[in-house]
């Protein structure tokens, strides 16, 4: 008698897709709001089912603020508030009000960088249901940490890049909050 073998499905055989995570998110009937995050930039899309396989209705990267003039990193906690806020600025232009949040394989972790650009979105005028605890407080946000750490810092290596694009990091809480107001109006 021979016994047959079930194949997995490739992508969870290659750990890139959780497909009961997935089922739960479909099963709500909502577009997902795509979030991955890499090395240097955090991508953001609306995406929405089709039989077919997904549909990316659009996105946004944080690559995109250098863009506009954004002279600090593109993966730093308020360069992801920032991306959110882009991102809910298309999203209700193109009348998308309301999304769950899909991160993927990754842990979302409270006050993570995820959260950041939760945090944008919402702040954008998206009806994301999160809860308020996970948010990064406020001064994360504006990046007044890293003004701060920045000024305490002996080690030149470390802001190495903003010093050879002769950036003063003393101005991110100004920078910001201009990018903040240029991006909402």
């Amino acid at each position: 008698m021979k016994t047959t073998k079930a194949v997995v499905y490739r992508r969870k055989r290659q750990g890139r897709t959780n497909y009961r995570k997935r089922l739960l998110l479909l099963q709500s009937r909502k577009p997902r709001l795509v979030i991955r995050k890499t090395n240097k930039q955090i991508l953001l899309q609306l995406v929405e089912y089709a039989p077919g396989g997904d549909k990316v209705v659009f996105g946004v990267n944080s690559l995109a603020l250098k863009k506009l003039g954004w002279a600090y990193s593109c993966k730093n906690l308020p360069a992801c508030y920032l991306a959110g806020l882009m991102m809910a600025k298309k999203a209700i232009a193109k009348k998308a009000n309301s999304a769950i949040v899909d991160a993927g394989l990754q842990s979302p972790v409270a006050g993570s960088r995820i959260y950041a650009a939760v945090k944008g979105v919402i702040d954008g005028g998206m009806n994301i249901p999160v809860s308020e605890e996970v948010f990064p407080p406020e001064e994360r946000l504006n990046g007044k940490n890293i003004a701060d750490f920045y000024s305490l810092n002996k080690n030149p290596v470390q802001f190495a890049a903003y010093k050879k694009s002769k950036v003063d990091s003393k101005k991110i809480l100004q920078d910001f909050e201009s990018f903040r107001k240029k991006i909402i109006s």
